[in-house]
């Protein structure tokens, strides 16, 4: 079997560079943004937070607010002609 080299962030230095007139402090109403079940929502990256972030291959797709676990959400995302759920923290979401 092959190993895999590199690991989950590889190859994603132009998704993760932030604007330069977005850099700097996280707006707190972003942070703590509430958000319903059914919500659509866009997954955006937010570079400065890495916790509850997803793998790089949903960058700006659009998911399904399914629940609330903790601080973070549980969304849908169909990818081809599966589902598949992921907790992601609200700096990543951005509502539709």
């Amino acid at each position: 079997m092959v190993k895999r080299i590199g690991r989950k962030l590889r190859k994603t230095r132009s998704i993760i560079t932030r604007n330069h007139r977005t850099r700097g402090k996280i707006p707190l109403s972003i942070y703590f943004q509430e958000l319903k079940t059914g919500d659509k929502v866009a997954l955006i990256w937010n570079s400065s937070v890495h916790k509850g972030m997803y793998f790089r291959r949903f960058h700006g797709k659009v998911a399904t607010v399914t629940g609330k676990r903790g601080f973070c959400y549980q969304v849908q995302v169909i990818d081809g002609s599966k589902k598949k759920n992921f907790n992601v923290h609200p700096i990543h979401l951005k509502k539709l």
